[in-house]
C-alpha cells in the first residue's frame, strides 16, 4: 500500500506551468482531493501534507530542493517515518509517453530523469512506484531540456490534466495496495475529446 505520495518539479513561479512540473500538478490535485493542505516543512525540504484515510496515515510531499536533489527530500521523510521504498509513489513527467496518457510502474531504471536518479541514490533502492505522466517528446534529444522547461500547448496541458484526473480515481486502490486494479484505472485512456469547432474568418462568409 502507498503511504507516501511524491510529486516532482521545480520550485518558483517561473517553473510552475512547465512540463517538468507535472508531478507538482498531480500532488496539488491530490491535496485538493484529500482536503489536505500542503505547508512548508524545512525538516523534509519541501511542502508536506498529512492525511488520515480509513485509519491509515498518508503523506503528500513536494520537494522544494529543485529536481536534481529530489531524493534529499524524499529520503528525509521516508527514513524518519520508516516508510519503505515499495510504499512510495513518485509522480513525474515522462517524455516517452504522449500527453494525455499516464502509466503506473514499479522499479526499473531512472531512464535519465534527474529527479528519479537522485531518489534512487538517496533511498538506495529503485523499488518504488512511479506514476509516469506523459508530456510527449520534442523528437530530438538535444531539445529535451528546453522541452521540459517550457509550458505545454493549451491542448497538451488539458490532456495532462485529464490524465491526472484519471489517476486520482485510482487513489483508493493505491491506498489499499490493490496495484493491479490501480494500474487498470490509470492505464485506461479517456475517450477522444471532440475537436473544438474551427473558427471561421468573418470576411470569408
Amino acid at each position: 500500500m502507498i503511504k507516501l505520495f511524491v510529486g516532482l518539479g521545480n520550485p518558483g513561479p517561473e517553473y510552475e506551468a512547465t512540463r517538468h512540473n507535472a508531478g507538482f500538478w498531480w500532488i496539488d490535485a491530490l491535496s485538493r482531493e484529500m482536503k489536505a493542505a500542503l505547508s512548508l516543512d524545512k525538516n523534509y525540504f519541501g511542502q508536506v501534507a498529512r492525511a488520515t484515510i480509513n485509519g491509515q496515515t498518508v503523506w503528500l510531499l513536494k520537494p522544494l530542493t529543485f529536481m536534481n536533489l529530489s531524493g534529499k527530500s524524499v529520503a528525509a521523510l521516508a527514513h524518519f517515518f520508516k516508510i519503505a521504498p515499495d510504499e512510495i509513489l513518485v509522480a513525474h513527467d515522462e517524455l516517452d509517453i504522449v500527453a494525455g496518457q499516464a502509466k503506473l510502474k514499479f522499479g526499473g531504471s531512472h531512464a535519465g530523469h534527474n529527479g528519479l536518479r537522485d531518489i534512487h541514490a538517496q533511498l538506495g533502492s529503485a523499488d518504488y512506484w512511479r506514476l509516469r505522466l506523459g508530456v510527449g517528446h520534442p523528437g530530438v534529444k538535444s531539445e529535451v531540456i528546453n522541452w521540459v522547461l517550457k509550458k505545454p500547448s493549451q491542448e497538451d496541458r488539458f490532456a495532462i490534466e485529464e490524465s491526472i484526473a484519471r489517476a486520482l480515481r485510482a487513489v483508493p486502490e493505491l491506498l489499499k495496495g490493490e496495484m493491479e486494479k490501480a494500474t487498470m484505472l490509470i492505464h485506461t485512456s479517456a475517450p477522444p475529446r471532440p475537436k473544438p469547432p474551427r473558427k471561421t474568418d468573418p470576411e470569408s462568409t
